[in-house]
C-alpha cells in the first residue's frame, strides 16, 4: 500500500530526464571541437602523405628510366666528350672567342632589339604625333614672339612716359 501511495511527481521526473538530456548535450558540445580537430588532422596528413606518395612516384619513374638506360649511360660516362666536339684550329681560336664576345653581347641586347622591332608597327603613329607636336610647339613660339613684341612695345612706352 506504501507502494502505491508513494508515486512519483510527472514533473520532478520530467526535470531529471531533462537534467540528463543537458548533461549529454554538454558532452556532445566538448566532444564537438576535439572531433573536429582529429578529423581536419587526419584530413591534412593524408593530403600531405598523398603529395609525398606522388613525390616518390616521380622519383621511382626517374629511377626506373634510368635503369633502363644504364648501358647507354655508361657508355657516355666512359666516352671522353671532347671526342663529340667539332675540333678547330689553332688559327681560328682568335676568331672564335672574337664570336663569342660579339654572341654574349647581341645576346644582353637581344631585349633592346626586339622592343625596337615590336615598335616598328607604331612608327606611322609615333610620327603623326610629332608631327602634331610640332605644329603645336610653332604655334607657341610664334604667340610667344607676338607677346614678346607686345612686352617690347608697352615696355617703350613706359619709357617715354616716365622720361616725360
Amino acid at each position: 500500500t506504501l507502494r502505491l501511495t508513494c508515486r512519483k511527481d510527472p514533473c520532478f521526473a520530467k526535470f531529471s530526464e531533462m537534467e540528463k538530456m543537458t548533461n549529454i548535450q554538454a558532452e556532445i558540445n566538448e566532444v564537438r571541437p576535439l572531433l573536429l580537430s582529429v578529423t581536419i588532422g587526419s584530413t591534412l596528413q593524408f593530403y600531405f602523405v598523398g603529395k609525398k606518395c606522388e613525390i616518390l612516384q616521380d622519383m621511382n619513374r626517374h629511377l626506373e628510366a634510368v635503369l633502363k638506360e644504364k648501358r647507354a649511360l655508361r657508355k657516355r660516362l666512359i666516352k671522353p666528350r671532347c671526342q663529340e666536339s667539332l675540333p678547330i684550329e689553332a688559327v681560328f681560336h682568335k676568331y672564335v672567342v672574337e664570336l663569342l664576345t660579339e654572341a654574349v653581347t647581341f645576346i644582353e641586347k637581344l631585349e633592346s632589339h626586339l622592343q625596337s622591332i615590336r615598335s616598328i608597327p607604331q612608327i606611322p603613329n609615333i610620327v603623326k604625333n610629332m608631327d602634331t607636336a610640332l605644329t603645336k610647339t610653332e604655334v607657341l613660339v610664334m604667340e610667344l614672339e607676338e607677346l614678346t613684341d607686345q612686352i617690347l612695345k608697352w615696355r617703350e612706352l613706359q619709357k617715354e612716359v616716365y622720361s616725360d
